[in-house]
Formats: structure tokens, C-alpha cells, sequence
């Protein structure tokens, strides 16, 4: 007797190949580093990575911002895929909240490298959201990630982009800045 293969393994057997070669484009997974970076302490928080189907050799960030009269929000988005990458609440007198990316990973979760050697972004530093144009001095935040094995990476992967950063302040007004932390992207 002849055995077939059912015509669904078949079928879900395609599905995840091209869904493999979709997210891959070549081996090459399009993704995303964010970090967190507490603005007082300049202590490394913890971040996520997330991956996209589609790739881009690109990495503009544009952003949605509402202003605070009582409640305002911040959305930033990864404009050549239109994935928002970024939504935090801005609260006057109050504290908002990110809602993405949500569950972070806890800092104790990314590798170091256990040398001293110092890298730096040969394209320096982009802040992407700075609406009342401060001066910022971005060396001490870099020193908080750049030891890690993620960033790394990215920085081997794509050396001549600039790390793209914004200060998150989810309270303002009366705002607290011990509630204030930098935010990192980092595109492979």
C-alpha cells in the first residue's frame, strides 16, 4: 500500500519555508535593539530586540507626539516598515507608562563583554525626539551599553549608522527626573 504524505503537512511545510526566506532576506534578519538607560545614574536598565519580516537598508524614525496639556503620549515609528516602535504616555503632574515595547528584558538578561576596550559609533548619535532642543552629552549613556555583546553586534553589522536615542520623560511639569530614562535603538 502506497502512504501519502497528508496534503496539510505539505502545505504548512511551504508556508515555514517561505516565512523562513521572508524574515531572513538572505540570512540577514531585520531587526531592532532598544535599550533602557536611567537619565540620573546613567545605569543600564534593561531592552529588547525585535525582529521584522520585512528588510530595509534604511532606519528613519519619525515621530507622533501629542503635548501634554494633561495627557499627552510620544509614538515613534520605524518609517520604512510603518512599525511603531516606541508608545509612552507623557503625564503633566502625573507619571505615564511605555506601552511599547512592552516586557523588557531585565539587564542581568544581556551578556557583557569582559574587556576594556571602549567602542563608538563611527556616525555618532541621532536623538530622534528632543522637541525643546536641548544640548545633551550622549558619552556617559554610551558607556552604559556600550560593554554589551548586543550592542556589539549591531555595531559590527551596521558601523556606519548612528545610534538613535531620545530622552523619555513620562512626567512633566512638576515632573520627577528620577522617572526619566534614555532610550536606545540600534538597527542590525
Amino acid at each position: 500500500m502506497k502512504k501519502s504524505v497528508p496534503i496539510f503537512l505539505i502545505v504548512l511545510s511551504f508556508f515555514s519555508s517561505c516565512s523562513k526566506e521572508d524574515k531572513t532576506n538572505g540570512n540577514i534578519t531585520n531587526k531592532v535593539l532598544t535599550l533602557k538607560v536611567d537619565y540620573l545614574t546613567n545605569t543600564f536598565e534593561g531592552g529588547n530586540e525585535t525582529s521584522y519580516p520585512v528588510n530595509s537598508s534604511t532606519f528613519t524614525i519619525t515621530s507622533q507626539y501629542i503635548f501634554p496639556g494633561d495627557f499627552g503620549n510620544l509614538k515613534l515609528k520605524y518609517q520604512e516598515l510603518n512599525e511603531i516602535i516606541f508608545d509612552g504616555d507623557i503625564i503633566w503632574m502625573g507619571r505615564g507608562n511605555i506601552k511599547y515595547p512592552q516586557n523588557m528584558l531585565p539587564a542581568n538578561q544581556f551578556d557583557s563583554v569582559a574587556t576594556t576596550n571602549i567602542v563608538m559609533p563611527t556616525a555618532g548619535f541621532q536623538n530622534v525626539f528632543n522637541p525643546n532642543n536641548h544640548a545633551f552629552e550622549y558619552t556617559p549613556i554610551w558607556f552604559a551599553i556600550q560593554k554589551l555583546v548586543k550592542v556589539r553586534d549591531y555595531l559590527n553589522a551596521n558601523p556606519n549608522t548612528a545610534v538613535k536615542l531620545f530622552l523619555y520623560t513620562p512626567s512633566v511639569g512638576a515632573g520627577n527626573p528620577a522617572d526619566w530614562d534614555w532610550i536606545i535603538f540600534m538597527k542590525n
